[in-house]
């Protein structure tokens, strides 16, 4: 027997923002159940993290809930006016783990004082004995030594164990639902197994109902048991999970899915949602996905279409499920077929090395960094080559030296050791600084945040015009906006963003500003620092098809840092695996894939969630331990151990690796 045990029915959340009002939940309805997982997905700026926020008193101050109903038990939660009679459910019964937890923790007390107090708070208890209890849930979240850790302050702590101590101090409380916001959207695929894992099993232990907010379609396959989509305010679409990955029928859930990298076709272009959603400042008509949606009827700007009923456990909100529609519906689905089938055939063929020449060699490059009176080594003896026009992606954990090896060949770290040749000129060592300004307009970088690498009080045209200023490439006024409006139209912005700031626009369109400043210089070889690892789902996909794009037009060649190894598949002719520092294995795409060798590749390609809940729950999740390797007398060697697959083993290693592959 499933029980309700919150019901939001009707929910419309407005907010007062600059002399306007914003409707940001447009009647959203959705049950919880004990027990179950509940994922809601949808691109930045739906409400998602509002709705939920609902559920325990904390929208911002400018915001209130202004229609519909919050039962928790029984209970109308909308009722409630005062912060007292919210501290009754709040972290008690209903308690939220937030997206960055660095902002959630207290960086001047230590994370086990955290966890004690909301203890104090909510059960009175006396600290001795909350700091005990505080101990033990650490070492039920999986933190080591927790009665040592107790006394360590967040930012002594990776991003995934800061992760736990929200996760800790959300649980303390044994609450009976458990929201988690974007719990996993900035950590490498092997901590973010690690975490849903974690939740799974606290799930189990202390009996919670968990809702998951997300963009990640690859985590709902993995947790959710039941999956809210939502746009522009609505769930437009509601069912198992099953139901949504297996039967999608609301377009914007179908373009979702769509633009997944796994599910596209090397050598094509991935879907991607054009357009942007609407304001919700104003009054919709209609259906709010169609102005996006290339199929969309007459009648979808016209009505907003009400909630159909696909199934017992499926529902969706549009047009296409009416009766009228049927025959409309199955033209598309036949069109949606006939387009895979294309892509397939369409298939770029794999990048000739044999007639490519070299560009950038990496030999016996090292990098070590002095802290807190220790010197360790971030990139440890590492050699590649990158040839023109080729794409050679970096892949590891946070902290294996992948962005370290970007800003060392970008000439940041000026203490680099080893080797590095550019078109045949060395580079490492000490540059002059007209050698640096030459070697800059060649080489360029897109880096990770590109809210934190755009200047915010300039507007976006100094911001793009900044290298040309620099080197003076351009004989007057005219010529630098000509080419400023040529590289926007090229990464797909409007000439009128010219005079806007960068807190004005969407983090797709922020990191297309940062590819448009690189690529305004007209580079050879562009360094990517995990360009999209922030973004939606379909933005990825449009920043993604334009890195491509750019590439085939310009001849451009890439080394791409990402830890997702979904985006670089689609995107990398050839895959370098990193772990501390050392690449442990290197191959073409397909056959790093196809045939993984190193252990700690094995466990990075165990850990990529996949769009599909069958395959999710069935996968097994491989932990590396670097323990497994005995190089005390058999030491390690770097091996070709077919064509131009590498991988870095002892004898015995190689041996075990060269049967695996029946050699």
């Amino acid at each position: 027997m499933r029980n309700v045990i919150l019901s939001a029915r009707d929910v419309e959340i407005k907010f007062r923002l600059r002399e306007k009002v914003l409707t940001a939940v447009r009647g959203a309805t959705l049950d919880l159940y004990e027990g179950e997982t509940l994922a809601i997905v949808g691109e930045s700026g739906c409400g998602k993290s509002v709705f939920t926020k609902s559920f325990i008193g904390m929208l911002d101050k400018n915001g209130w809930v202004s229609g519909g109903s919050l039962l928790y038990r029984g209970e109308e939660l909308t009722r409630f006016k005062t912060e007292r009679e919210w501290l009754r459910i709040r972290g008690k019964k209903i308690a939220m783990v937030f997206q960055d937890p660095m902002t959630s923790l207290n960086p001047v007390r230590t994370v086990g004082e955290q966890i004690a107090e909301v203890i104090v708070w909510h059960f009175g208890t006396e600290h001795e004995q909350a700091k005990r209890e505080a101990v033990e849930i650490l070492r039920r979240v999986g933190i080591g030594d927790a009665e040592y850790r107790y006394q360590q302050y967040p930012h002594e702590f990776s991003g995934g164990m800061r992760q736990r101590v929200v996760i800790a101090t959300a649980i303390a409380c044994r609450p009976e639902i458990l929201i988690c916001d974007e719990p996993t959207t900035a950590l490498d695929v092997t901590v973010q197994a690690q975490i849903l894992a974690l939740i799974k099993q606290l799930q189990k232990e202390l009996k919670m109902t968990v809702v998951y907010i997300t963009h990640d379609l690859g985590v709902v396959a993995n947790v959710a048991d039941w999956v809210s989509v939502m746009y522009a305010g609505q769930i437009v679409e509601y069912g198992t999970s099953r139901d949504i990955f297996h039967d999608p029928r609301h377009p914007y859930t179908k373009a979702l899915l769509q633009s997944l990298p796994q599910l596209g076709v090397k050598g094509c272009d991935l879907y991607s949602i054009k357009g942007t959603p609407p304001t919700l400042y104003k009054q919709i008509t209609g259906d709010a996905f169609a102005p996006r949606n290339p199929d969309a009827m007459e009648i979808d700007f016209e009505a907003e279409p009400p909630m159909f009923q696909v199934s017992d456990t499926h529902c969706a909100k549009t047009w296409l499920l009416h009766p009228f529609a049927r025959e409309h519906a199955e033209k598309l689905n036949f069109a949606e077929e006939a387009r895979k089938k294309e892509a397939v055939a369409a298939q770029a063929p794999p990048f000739d090395y044999c007639k490519a020449d070299k560009l950038l060699s990496v030999r016996n490059l090292t990098v070590k960094f002095r802290l807190s009176h220790r010197e360790f080594k971030a990139v440890d003896n590492v050699s590649f080559d990158v040839y023109r026009g080729e794409t050679l992606s970096l892949v590891g954990e946070s902290g294996s030296g992948k962005t370290t090896i970007g800003r060392a060949v970008m000439k940041i770290y000026q203490k680099a050791e080893g080797e590095i040749e550019y078109a045949g000129k060395r580079i490492d060592g000490k540059l002059s600084k007209q050698e640096r300004r030459e070697l800059h307009l060649h080489l360029q970088m897109i880096f990770q945040d590109p809210m934190a690498s755009l200047n915010e009080r300039a507007k976006v045209d100094y911001i793009v015009s900044e290298g040309l200023y620099n080197y003076r490439l351009f004989a007057n006024e005219e010529e630098r906006m000509r080419r400023v409006e040529q590289i926007m139209a090229e990464v797909g912005l409007n000439r009128d963003f010219i005079s806007r700031f960068p807190h004005e626009f969407s983090g797709g369109q922020r990191q297309r500003i940062g590819i448009a400043r690189s690529l305004v210089m007209n580079p050879d070889f562009v360094i990517a620092d995990e360009p999209i690892s922030a973004l939606d789902v379909s933005i990825r996909a449009q920043v993604i098809n334009l890195l491509n794009k750019l590439k085939k037009e310009r001849n451009l060649t890439y080394l791409f840092i990402a830890h997702d190894l979904s985006v670089v598949k689609f995107i990398s002719d050839r895959i370098a695996v990193i772990n501390k520092g050392r690449i442990v294995e290197m191959a073409t795409c397909d056959e790093l894939f196809l045939h993984p060798l190193h252990p700690y590749t094995k466990a990075l390609l165990s850990a990529v969630p996949h769009p599909d809940p069958d395959r999710e729950r069935a996968k097994e999740l491989l932990v590396y331990d670097a323990s497994i390797h005995n190089y005390k007398i058999d030491k390690p060697v770097w091996c070709e151990i077919t064509d131009r697959h590498f991988v870095f083993g002892n004898r015995y290693e190689l041996d075990m690796y060269r049967e695996e592959l029946g050699i």
